[in-house]
Formats: C-alpha cells, structure tokens, sequence
C-alpha cells in the first residue's frame, strides 16, 4: 500500500514538474500600425518600439512588429491598414494582446476631410475583426504620439484634423471597452526626439515602449505621489484638496488625512487622483499614503494660501542680494511661511553646458528635486527677496500660513512658460516654435544666450530653458492640480523688443495657467523698471503693461520704476516690489478695504485751452516724492511729438502745459527708460508710466 502511494505520489510530482513544459506557450504581442510601429527613421531594428518591448518584457511574451509606413485607419484612406499584408500576417498571429497605434496618417487631406464620418465605424470594426481571429485576445489602443509644428501640414489641416482623431479615439475607447494607452502627453513634451516632427527617435521608441509595458505588466513603479506632496507643505484653504501620483494598475490607494479616510483603484494609465472637501487655514495635519505594500507619512501640514512666484532674474533675485539682506535674514523665522524653492540644475550664464547637463535639459530635468521647507534665516537667503518680502506681509496681516512656490529663471521669456498646446493652436504665436536660433519672434539675447549654453551640443533637436513651452513643460505642468490662491510675476526684460508681440503673449500666458488650474486666480505683476542702458522701449512697454492690467480680468500691476538702476537690470530695493504686491493682493484678493492697492493710475483728461487737466484712480493726498516740482510730465499737438511740460498738483487733479504747445491733444509721463517721475499717493506709491495717447 506504501509502495503504491508512493508511486502515485512521484507520478503526480513528475506530471506537475512537466505542466509548465507541457502547457507553456509565450504570451503574444502584435504591435500594430503605421510608420511609428514599424521604426522609421531608426536604423537599428533593436532599438524600434516592439524590439524594445520584448526586451522588457522577457521570454514569456513574443513581440511582433506589424507596422507599415503610411498605412491608414481609415478603409477608403489613401493607403489602408486592411489592404496591407500586415494586416493578414497580424490576424494570422492570432496574439493574445493587440496594441494598436494608427490615425496619424488619417490627417491627410487624402483621408480625413473626406472620410472622417467613417473613422469610429472603422476603428471599432478593426477592433472586433481581431476579437473574431482570438476571442480572448486584449486590444489596446493609443492616443496618437504628436506631431509638431515644423510638419509641413500643421497649420494648414494637420494641426485642426490631429486633434479631432484624438478626441474620436476617446469615443472608440468607450464604445469597445477597451484600454487606451496615451502615447501623447509624454512625447509631447519631447519635440528633441522627433528630428522630422512626425517620426521618434530610438530613445522616443523607448518611451513608447515603456508605456506599452506598464499597459501590459499593470508595473507602473509602485505608489509615488507626485513630487510636490512633501512634510511640511501648504494645502490651499477653501478650496479642494487634492492628492495625487501613480500605482501600479488596479492597486488600491488609500488616504488617511483630518479624521478621513478615501480610497481608489489606480486607473489602466497608473494615475490616481483622491480628493478631500475644503478646510479652513489651520494645521498641522499629517496625512497617511497606502498601497498594499508601501506607506507613505506627510507630517506637519499647514492649511492655508499658496502663491506661485514666477518670472526671471528680478522675480529669482536672492533675499541675500537684496539692500535689506543684512536686517531682514537674521528675523526671517517665520514657521508658517513655507518655502517650495525650485532651483535649476544650472543657470543660464554665458557659458557652454556640458553635455550631461544639455541631456538633463532634453529630459526636462532642468529643475532640482525640492522639499517643502519652513522660514529660517537658512533658507530664506536663498529664496526670491519679492517672494520673502510678499508673503511675510501677506502673513503678518492675515495671520494665514502662506506657502510660496518659487519657479522662476533668469533670462526667461514669456513664451517659455506657455503650455504647448495653447501656442499651438494660437494663429500669431504658433510660428514661435519654427527655426528657434533664428526666429525673430525671440528676443536676440536670449537666442544669442541659448547658442551659448548649448556650444557642445549631439543633438540639432536640442533643447533650451528659452525656448517657447519648455519652463512650463519642465516646471509649471507639474504643479497644475494644486490648487493655490494666486500667482505674482516679475518679468518682461526679455520680451521688451516687441511690445505689440508681447501683448498677445502676455494675456495668452495667463489664459494657459488659468486653464489648466481651470481657475481664475487673480495674477499679480510688477512692471518693468527704470534702466538708462540699451532700454530705449522700457516707456513704450511700462505703458502697455499698465493697459494689458484693465484688458485682463482679475490681475493688477505694481510699480517699480522709482526703484531702478540706471545701469543694472536687476535693482536691489526689493523689498518695497514686494510689499506693494502684497498690498494689491490684500486690497483685491483679501477685501482689506483700508490699504491702498496701488500708485496713482490714470484715469481720465479734458482739454481747457492750453491746458490738460488729469485724474487718477488712487489719488487721495497727490504729492511729490522728493518735494520738488513734479517731473516728467509732456504733452502734445500730434501723436508722437511730444514736449517736456510743466505739471502742477491741484487737489486730485494735475494741471499740465507746455509754452511749445497751444493745443495739446495727448499726455505721457514717466516715458524715458530711466524715469525720474516722482509722483506719488499719500501712501508714498509711485504713479506709473502713462500716455493718453494708446
């Protein structure tokens, strides 16, 4: 009876030992679509995008490449996928998992304008005819990878068209049930890795690899919450809070945060998203991060306001370089201002990078990895002196824990800080991106600058924290789902050659921000300086940022033209910029009625003879800052021609004239690049630079 046992024993574990040989089979791929799945432009098969999934995904799967170059989605396009033999050799793989990658060709005039009535209809009937070879098989599709502007369709059609597939794509995704794997929002970002605008490189297929293989594996890296969720942050008051990272694919997150618990299933792209009704300012809080194998603990949380402190060099400007260092950094403790300071991994000196450094900046890691921090005379040095100056003020008054989050770079343009898609898609803008070094929509310095830095470059695709989209894609993106109060800006220097071009990049860089925080927050600037130098527009564009203030909703500017520096770009008195934008945000965004918001602004003038008579918002106690006669005020018959004049307080009102002049028609003051205009309020805020002619 033993021996029976036995032997039935030893057969059982001889048949459970062969199972796997017996019954293995590799698990197969099919990567189906157009020029991006075969690999073109990429000489090494090795490195195309089903070579490189199978290499990550082991020996247990068996990848085929069933890619053809210009093949359509669409049955009637100029070269359809069904009349290919790939078409055939993919249904006759029978695979298990089908990863679908068309419609970019669908773009073409050949194919879309034509077709598109019969893109859903045909997508879902290619889904179901790979369903028929292989009931069991998994299908999934994937939003386009870009195409960029240098295409030689993108503002014709390709651009409109584009963006139509991808939204159809969504729809077949519902309709089908099946999984979408967004091959865009990764690649977007990435144009140095798409040297034609249409094809990737083999380090584009990587990326796209990779997606596919997190898609497949459901290994998304484990639980990280994104990089701004640190101890010792600010949650916005008043408003959602939200969480957020990835997980590894149906893994359960879980929050334990204020006495609540939350959870969610982390979606097939490994995103989650966890959302706690509003509170008011107070804290500290913790809150608990949990997926079935890892804990993540954030403690001393404050509840209160959060600004976004952006721009260039006089927003980055240090607190330790500013006149006041020496008496404000020894009383910098302030243990609810916290500080999210995002420092470069390099600067924009007039030097060549080297070439790690020029890699980093391709693959947006341009910024350092930061943490929240509190106020001390340690790390309030090294923050923006305007950001230190504005928070403190807005704290001592409101006693609120303020966060502020400072993301700023010298030398920076406007455009550089615009989301993509929205100067894509903008008709005066979009020409920004074509021929970088060489377009004169950028200003001269910062090509000149950004030729410099890159001297060393491999990649003619290289890429720079100039360039149009890049400080928003390698920063900003990623802190577009915290909510926050408000933001401050300090910037201008480099868009001052064009004044007219910046006032449709001004009111489009905020509209970008708006939109993706999809609030209107209030956004807060300051103006540009007095400088003598090589500034001969600084009037001109002082004016335009003042009209630009009463043309966007919900934002205001400060003065800082008496505060500037004949010979440098960067005045040291920033302590006042940054009180006075404290003092526009606590009259307009906190309803503290008794503090004046601002200088005296323009508002309105009549004729008498010889003679103008002009009011002013904010005018209460008219005077001189130095107690001298006013200065800077001309007037003029025709537009242009302007003529120093002689202005004189009365009351609220300024009576101007000029012996050259009997009958002026326009105003101006403070227009020269150094302005001594020294007309103040009785708080002692600087009136701005004005003209009634614009």
């Amino acid at each position: 009876m033993n021996n029976t046992l036995n032997r039935v024993i030893l057969i059982a574990a001889i048949l459970l030992v062969s199972l796997p040989s017996i019954f293995s089979q590799s698990i197969k791929v099919a990567c189906v679509g157009n020029s991006v799945t075969y690999g073109m432009g990429i000489e090494n098969p090795d490195e195309r995008y089903p070579a490189q999934l199978q290499k990550m995904l082991g020996n247990e799967y068996e990848v085929r490449n069933f890619g053809h170059s210009g093949a359509t989605l669409l049955k009637n396009g100029y070269r359809p996928y069904w009349n290919l033999p790939e078409f055939e050799e993919a249904l006759n793989f029978k695979a298990d998992i089908v990863i679908i990658h068309l419609g970019l060709n669908d773009t073409d005039p050949r194919a879309w304008p034509k077709y598109r009535d019969e893109f859903i209809r045909d997508y879902v009937n290619l889904i179901e005819t790979f369903k028929q070879v292989n009931p069991q098989t998994n299908v999934i599709i994937s939003r386009m990878t870009p195409i960029f502007t240098g295409h030689t369709r993108f503002e014709s059609s390709t651009r409109d068209w584009y963006w139509q597939i991808q939204d159809a794509i969504e729809v077949i995704a519902k309709i089908s049930k099946v999984e979408i794997i967004d091959l865009h929002t990764p690649l977007h970002r990435r144009p140095d890795l798409f040297p034609d605008n249409l094809h990737p490189t083999g380090e584009g297929a990587k990326i796209i690899a990779e997606k596919a293989f997190s898609s497949i594996t459901g290994d998304f890296g484990g639980l990280k919450p994104a990089s701004i969720f640190t101890s010792g942050m600010v949650l916005q008051r008043n408003k959602p809070i939200i969480f957020w990272g990835t997980a590894n694919k149906n893994e359960t997150v879980e929050i334990n945060f204020h006495n609540q618990k939350k959870s969610i299933t982390v979606n097939s792209s490994g995103n989650w998203e966890i959302e706690f009704p509003p509170l008011q300012a107070g804290g500290p809080y913790s809150a608990a991060i949990y997926s079935s194998d890892k804990e993540i603990i954030l403690n001393d949380i404050l509840i209160g306001d959060i600004w976004l402190c952006s721009g260039q060099s006089n927003m980055e400007f240090k607190l330790s370089q500013a006149t006041t260092a020496s008496e404000d950094i020894p009383q910098a403790n302030y243990s609810k201002i916290r500080l999210y300071n995002m420092q470069p991994i390099v600067y924009t000196n007039n030097e060549a990078w080297d070439i790690p450094t020029l890699k980093n900046i391709n693959q947006l890691k341009y910024f350092t990895k930061t943490s929240w921090q509190k106020t001390t005379p340690e790390t309030a040095k090294n923050i923006s002196a305007i950001a230190y100056h504005f928070g403190k003020t807005i704290h001592l008054e409101t006693d609120v824990p303020v966060g502020l989050i400072i993301n700023a770079i010298g030398g920076s343009p406007a455009e550089a800080w615009i989301d993509r898609y929205t100067l894509e898609h903008h008709d005066r803008l979009v020409g920004m991106f074509n021929n970088w070094s060489k377009n004169d929509f950028i200003n001269q310095w910062c090509r000149e600058r950004a030729g410099k830095n890159s001297e060393l470059i491999q990649n003619s695709s290289q890429r720079h924290p100039y360039q149009p989209s890049y400080l928003y894609e390698a920063g900003i993106q990623n802190l577009t789902k915290l909510n926050i109060s408000g933001v401050i800006w300090y910037q201008g220097e480099s868009n001052e050659q064009n004044v007219e071009l910046h006032e449709v990049i001004f009111p489009t860089l905020v509209e970008s921000w708006r939109n993706a925080w999809n609030d209107d927050f209030p956004f807060y600037y300051v103006q540009l300086s007095s400088m003598a130098v090589g500034r001969e527009t600084w009037g001109h564009f002082r004016d335009s940022q003042r009209r630009l203030m009463y043309e966007i909703p919900n934002t205001g500017m400060v003065v800082s033209s008496d505060l500037g520096d004949s010979t440098d770009v960067h005045p040291r008195q920033k302590k006042q910029i940054g009180e006075r934008l404290a003092y526009l945000a606590l009259n307009q965004t906190y309803e503290v009625s008794d503090i004046t918001p601002s200088g005296p602004l323009f508002h309105d003038f009549f004729v008498e003879d010889d003679t103008a008579y002009l009011s002013f918002d904010y005018a209460d106690g008219l005077k001189t800052s130095d107690g001298m006669a006013l200065r800077s005020f001309e007037v003029a018959e025709f537009p242009g021609l302007f003529y120093p004049a002689t202005a004189v307080i009365e009351g609220n009102v300024i009576r101007v004239k000029s012996a050259n002049i009997k009958s002026p028609k326009y105003v101006r003051y403070g227009w020269s690049s150094y302005s001594n205009g020294n007309l103040i309020n009785s708080e002692g805020l600087p009136a701005s630079t004005f003209s009634t002619q614009y």
